[in-house]
């Protein structure tokens, strides 16, 4: 299991740009898939982006494609999120999630495949 923090959240106007970071515990980052999710009050949690534990295969959302951009740095046991173009539709609770898998050229999406998620951090987005 992995212990995961995320930083960086905030509020910023429609237009601007975010980076999310996420710090990971453990010796073992590189056997994780990272993912991205959100969610907003009233609403389900949702997949946001990931990357393969290589990190060389990532997957979006389509309501953030061409905007957010996710990375990993296995030496430092980092993940990022850059949110450009921010939207207030993307004002949400933003969590970390990893899910270790065997394969590491996949991206896994589904919310309930990740066993660990870190505590959230709040991204606020005014009009």
């Amino acid at each position: 299991q992995v212990q995961l923090v995320e930083s960086g959240g905030g509020l910023v106007q429609a237009g601007g740009s975010l980076r999310l970071s996420c710090a990971a515990s453990g010796r073992t980052f590189s056997n994780y898939c990272m993912g991205w999710f959100r969610q907003a009050p009233g609403k389900e949690r949702e997949f946001v982006g990931g990357i393969s534990r290589s990190g060389g295969m990532t997957n979006y959302a389509n309501s953030v494609k061409g905007r957010f951009t996710i990375s990993r740095d296995n030496a430092e046991n980092t993940v990022t999120l850059q949110m450009n173009n921010l939207k207030p539709e993307d004002t949400a609770v933003y969590y970390c999630a990893a899910a270790a898998t065997l394969d590491r050229a996949i991206v896994v999406t589904r919310t309930n495949a990740y066993p660990s998620w870190g505590q959230g951090t709040q991204v606020t987005v005014s009009s």
